[in-house]
């Protein structure tokens, strides 16, 4: 089954994350599959707007933590992050035409990262926003330490991965982490506005983008260093342990003994 359905109409790359029976979790497979098309996406001059959104009624749920657990004590969370999401959320940022995330359903994780990285962010009225990794004993990664604080805050962004709640569309939208929610239709919504921007300066665009990078993420890259030697030591912890172990037995972990 292919990971990344992909399609070009009018100028605009639509790429959608092809897992439904796995709430779209990412895995090395769909990570390096949506490389591949971002990269072909970029090169392709019949492209000028690119679209992410998810298959099914789920945009992602992060990383498929099942991956991770066959691989566990052989994996490197620093190698992992530096292999698949550091050059994923470059990638977003650094490509010089309008990416839009389309947010269907359920965003958390590593793919909340992904959608923050894009340019803009438009929502369903079901669309939920999570943090996670806080429920496993894990740091933010994929960005999501800059991006999250930049778009609605630090207070807020603290208060969403310590308790690990979801935040709602409407709330999302009142704090400036989406552009729009669109009550019924969201697809439609998402292809107007961005044949649109297709019809548009899309070379200006791209500068805008990195005048935006530099003013806005100019150590984005030192950061996405960062959260991965962070999730290196976190990935190590008695609290990963034990969040990994709750997530297996499907209850609430105890990271207080």
């Amino acid at each position: 089954m292919t990971s990344i359905h992909s399609s070009l109409q009018a100028g605009v790359a639509t790429l959608a994350f092809n897992r439904p029976e796995r709430a779209n979790a990412f895995n090395f497979e769909m990570i390096a599959a949506l490389l591949r098309a971002l990269n072909e996406a970029e090169r392709d001059s019949q492209t000028r707007v690119l679209v992410l959104t998810g298959e099914g009624t789920t945009f992602g749920a992060g990383h498929d933590v099942t991956e991770m657990l066959a691989g566990a004590g052989q994996v490197s969370y620093r190698e992992h992050l530096y292999q698949t999401y550091n050059p994923l959320i470059l990638k977003i940022r650094n490509i010089e035409k309008p990416v839009i995330a389309a947010v269907n359903g359920m965003c958390a994780g590593a793919s909340l990262g992904i959608a923050l990285a894009c340019d803009l962010r438009i929502a369903a009225d079901e669309a939920r926003f999570v943090v996670g990794f806080s429920g496993i004993g894990l740091v933010p990664d994929s960005g999501v330490s800059l991006f999250l604080p930049a778009l609605i805050g630090l207070g807020r962004a603290a208060e969403f991965y310590f308790s690990n709640q979801p935040i709602n569309a409407e709330t999302a939208l009142k704090w400036g982490m989406v552009n729009r929610v669109v009550p019924f239709n969201l697809m439609e919504a998402v292809q107007s506005t961005a044949a649109m921007l297709a019809m548009g300066p899309v070379g200006a665009y791209g500068k805008t983008k990195q005048a935006f990078n530099k003013s806005m993420y100019p150590h984005l890259e030192e950061v996405l260093a960062t959260e991965a030697d962070l999730q290196e030591e976190a990935g190590r912890s008695e609290e990963h342990r034990e969040g990994v172990k709750a997530f297996l037995e499907k209850r609430i972990p105890i990271f207080h003994k």
